[in-house]
């Protein structure tokens, strides 16, 4: 493997907890090369699902986190000019496709539509990108595949993709796990035990009942992990939620007393 991209290999496997098929589907998928859209709520698990792969398929992992300033030349490359003159250097795309590697967009509708167009060569049969710039054309490489992610919850006209461009992956649906397995994700992660885990877990499932009723997102896997970290470490459970699951979510004072009633319910 080129040195260039052993330094994307994950050698630590990482803790992932299956919560139908996905695992088998995602490997069918790549067995193809099929380009993937892994949909979800933030926080869910899509990234550690997308690292979990990538170690157990034994493949570097690039992971590109999309906004609304990232241009074309982001992704593909550009020139630079140092003190030895003008060179190209690459973008995480072309690093992807030129030596094999699995390339992540995370949160690709935070992307301009003009920068996510560059994807499309590379997402049919032709499986290329060209480098107009450089007048070079990349033929990607057979370990070459394209993830991408996004929340639907906050899809709008303005932010939403292409049919264009949804039409040319595969798809998986994310969501929260049921209670008992985020029960047991949340202890793994932080060292609390199941008990108070299943405590987070039941006031995050509270909190997710209100969305689109105050709130605009729910209580994620990942705030959990954090209030969890927070109370192994001595912290005062009741203290730690609140830093944790409700004052970053909402800054409405009836949302944040119906939050903190549901912590003091639990804790």
């Amino acid at each position: 493997m080129n040195d260039v991209i052993k330094q994307y290999l994950i050698t630590e496997k990482p803790y992932y907890h299956p919560v139908a098929d996905e695992i088998e589907l995602y490997e069918a998928a790549y067995s193809v090369r099929m380009p993937m859209m892994l949909k979800g709520p933030t926080g869910c698990g899509k990234t550690r699902f997308v690292e979990y792969i990538a170690w157990k398929l034994g493949k570097p992992l690039i992971t590109v986190a999309c906004n609304e300033d990232m241009t074309a030349s982001d992704l593909v490359g550009r020139f630079l000019l140092d003190a030895s003159g003008t060179r190209w250097q690459d973008g995480p795309l072309a690093i992807a496709a030129r030596y094999g590697a699995i390339c992540y967009l995370d949160e690709v509708v935070e992307a301009r539509q003009d920068t996510t167009v560059v994807i499309h060569p590379l997402t049919d049969a032709r499986r290329m990108l060209p480098l107009e710039k450089k007048g070079e054309l990349v033929q990607a490489h057979p370990d070459f595949q394209l993830v991408i992610s996004y929340n639907p919850g906050y899809q709008s006209l303005m932010k939403d993709l292409k049919q264009s461009t949804k039409q040319r992956f595969g798809a998986l649906d994310f969501n929260y796990p049921s209670h008992d397995v985020e029960t047991e994700i949340v202890a793994h992660e932080t060292g609390v035990s199941n008990d108070v885990a299943g405590k987070l877990v039941s006031i995050a499932e509270r909190a997710r009942n209100l969305k689109g009723h105050g709130l605009d997102e729910g209580i994620s896997t990942r705030m959990l992990v954090y209030a969890g970290s927070l109370i192994a470490k001595g912290v005062d459970a009741k203290s730690a939620c609140l830093v944790t699951l409700v004052r970053p979510i909402t800054d409405d004072p009836d949302m944040r007393d119906a939050l903190d009633s549901a912590v003091t319910t639990f804790f």
